[in-house]
């Protein structure tokens, strides 16, 4: 079962930063900047259907309706910690939004999400909410994620992501099949560590430059 809301954005700005991440030779640096350009193209994809609505304002040269967004300013989730990479791009799209944090860590023996924080915007239930994550693999740790912002009374989540597994995107059509997906790739699929293949390794690692 493929997720009905998936949205592979295909953008050849979007491959090409993506396939210099994937590069093994591509630096802690490189890969933390790239990461950051490509979140904020990631960006206009997953906000591009953000509902508007109009205000009167004077130009230069006469008054007129204009648009802007309606409602509460957004809220980025990150899932912590590689999710903080995409946030710094998204952020630099969207300064004004408010941002949460949920951290969750994968055991490695039973590939199931632990929870260590949830820390997240007041309001949720009047918010579009972002959730950012630059794996999708499993899909254990991003179900659960989604159910705390889901529990913080969110309506509107979209979740975003770099990288999808087809695991990960049954796992979360399964659970939350009201929440699209936006990622830069849908990858072959996991090895039996629940790495993503081919993938680019381990994003936080490759961020941060720890093992």
């Amino acid at each position: 079962m493929i997720h009905p809301n998936l949205t592979v954005v295909d953008h050849p700005l979007v491959q090409h930063k993506l396939t210099i991440m994937r590069d093994l030779e591509t630096s802690t640096a490189g890969f933390r900047r790239l990461l950051r350009e490509i979140s904020l193209l990631l960006a206009y994809e997953v906000t591009r259907d953000l509902p508007l609505e109009t205000r009167k304002i004077r130009t230069p040269m006469e008054e007129m309706d204009a648009p802007i967004l309606e409602g509460k300013k957004l809220a980025l989730v990150s899932i912590l910690r590689a999710g903080n990479g995409l946030l710094d791009g998204v952020l630099e799209l969207i300064p004004a939004a408010r941002v949460g944090f949920v951290g969750l860590y994968r055991d490695e023996e039973t590939l199931q999400p632990v929870q260590y924080y949830n820390k997240l915007p007041s309001d949720m239930d009047a918010r579009t909410a972002i959730a950012v994550d630059p794996m999708l693999a499993t899909g254990n740790s991003s179900a659960a994620a989604v159910d705390l912002i889901k529990e913080a009374g969110a309506r509107d989540i979209r979740f975003l992501c770099l990288l999808a597994a087809p695991e990960g995107v049954k796992r979360m059509a399964e659970a939350h099949p009201d929440v699209p997906i936006i990622t830069a790739s849908l990858d072959r699929g996991l090895n039996e560590k629940g790495y993503i293949l081919p993938g680019l390794g381990d994003a936080g690692d490759r961020m941060f430059g720890t093992k």
